[in-house]
């Protein structure tokens, strides 16, 4: 078990790192359990910063699972399309289950699903009401009713087929035993100044309680346990805590009630960010439990905040709503807002998918796996189909940026290396010395050196929207074709 020990103590000792002043949740159960999550949420911890452990050196096809295909309503006007595989954010948990893996993918068949790791196997599966498009949190319930509750996994879905927007009920966010697929509560989301009542975001867990933001732009703060649910409109729903609105009225206008709620909140200190599509970077203080901290920028946001170990975060921007360009912004949340932006660095504008520009996935960064002395770098792929890879704590001092609001100039990082991979709404995952992308041109297998100069040791084609993670070798990553694939080296 010592190797296992390795693996749950990096996460486990950068929550620590990163918060010391509440006591979370670690990423990871007790290290003598024989059952534990690797990988327990979106981006692998509350700091949305880790991957994963060793990346294989080729993309050789170990195994494929057929994710299926379903129907999803679209609107009233547009109605329904078929979609296939798993999309944005797509990303798998992952399990060792008394020695064994074992993953965790929602999909476009309408199922969330626990599948063999190492052999691509279905072990169970769960039907929502609709697709689904986010990846879960798992709750590790020290004191739960029963050996199989113990493990208690959180997944949203779109709002249901044959619901709309003004439907009376929508519970399209779970809690789904780990052990067994069978469904322990629903929570019903609530109509909103907001135009969706979808659940794409991944919880974050502090003490046995849920913070997360939904679509409705609720940040709503709960108690995951069953034991303490009730009966409403006859559903077990969980208790609430809190909610707080992730916009303002004039953003509603302004947005034309695109204010969703995406992303997946990131913990730095006393405060839990989010980002939204209200144009808001919010800052939840959990000692006055009050969103006291308030970057705006305008733009719809998709990506989720990302926590650097110089105790800053990164934050992804489309291009919408906005006169200039979307990009990646570098904060530092200590200042009050307008003092705090670090750097900005805009990316080319383009029509793509309906989209405009600027990015759509979430910032990687290889903090987690850096000696002290090696470069701190951040990549992101934007619409305009370019990966970009910058020194995020290291300022190109002959050049300043328009931001945004193309008035406010800005310092930018240091770009490293730019290459044409294609358009892409998924994050980029650095291992170690890997860096792995994927996108719509298909997957990227890359490797750097401590000149930071970068080669290509493999590809493979496909259209590839979700988020993939890495485990001793192997690469596994959703696809839109309607297949969860394991890549790596063979043995």
């Amino acid at each position: 078990m010592k190797y296992y020990y390795r693996i749950i103590l990096i996460p486990l000792l950068l929550g620590i790192f990163f918060y010391k002043s509440a006591n979370a949740q670690s990423p990871s159960t007790e290290l003598c359990d024989t059952t534990y999550p690797i990988i327990q949420t979106f981006l692998g911890n509350w700091q949305r910063n880790y991957y994963g452990i060793n990346a294989p050196n080729k993309l050789d096809l170990i195994w494929k699972h057929l994710l299926g295909t379903g129907e999803t309503v679209i609107s009233r006007r547009l109605g329904t399309k078929i979609w296939s595989g798993a999309g944005w954010t797509g990303q798998p948990l992952l399990v060792s289950e008394n020695g064994k893996l074992f993953l965790i993918q929602g999909a476009y068949d309408h199922h969330l699903k626990k599948i063999d790791a190492e052999s691509g196997q279905l072990i169970w599966q769960y039907e929502y009401d609709d697709v689904i498009k986010g990846t879960g949190t798992i709750w590790v319930n020290k004191n739960p009713d029963s050996p199989e509750n113990s493990l208690v996994i959180l997944q949203g879905s779109r709002l249901g087929v044959g619901n709309f927007l003004d439907s009376k009920h929508i519970p399209s966010y779970r809690a789904i035993s780990y052990y067994t697929g069978k469904e322990l509560w629903r929570l019903d989301q609530k109509w909103t100044d907001s135009y969706s009542r979808d659940v794409d975001g991944s919880a974050l867990i502090l003490n046995d309680t849920v913070y997360i933001g939904l679509e409705n732009s609720l940040f709503t703060v709960f108690d995951p346990d069953h034991r303490n649910a009730t009966q409403i409109d006859g559903m077990l729903q969980p208790k609430i805590f809190e909610e707080h609105k992730l916009y303002t009225m004039n953003d509603a206008y302004n947005h034309k009630n695109n204010i969703v709620t995406e992303s997946s909140p990131a913990m730095l200190g006393n405060r839990i960010y989010s980002a939204s599509g209200s144009g808001h970077v919010w800052g939840y203080n959990l000692k006055s439990r009050k969103l006291d901290w308030d970057f705006f920028i305008g733009s719809d946001m998709d990506g989720s905040v990302v926590v650097t170990n110089d105790s800053n975060i990164m934050v992804s921007v489309e291009k919408q709503y906005i006169k200039g360009k979307g990009g990646a912004f570098k904060l530092n949340p200590s200042k009050e807002p307008k003092e705090s932006v670090v750097w900005f660095f805009p990316v080319e504008n383009n029509d793509f998918n309906g989209w405009e520009g600027g990015i759509i996935g979430s910032i990687g960064i290889n903090d987690s796996y850096i000696k002290p002395e090696q470069t701190h770098l951040a990549a992101f792929v934007g619409i305009d189909g370019f990966l970009y890879v910058v020194d995020h704590q290291s300022i190109n001092e002959s050049v300043k940026v328009l931001g945004p609001d193309s008035i406010s100039y800005f310092q930018s990082p240091k770009l490293l290396y730019k290459e044409k991979v294609g358009p892409s709404i998924s994050t980029p995952i650095f291992i170690d010395n890997k860096l792995i992308v994927a996108g719509y041109w298909g997957i990227n297998l890359y490797e750097y050196n401590e000149k930071n100069e970068f080669i290509l040791l493999d590809k493979k084609p496909g259209s590839f929207e979700s988020t993939p993670i890495v485990f001793n070798n192997k690469v596994f990553i959703a696809s839109r074709d309607g297949y969860l694939y394991c890549f790596g080296l063979k043995n």
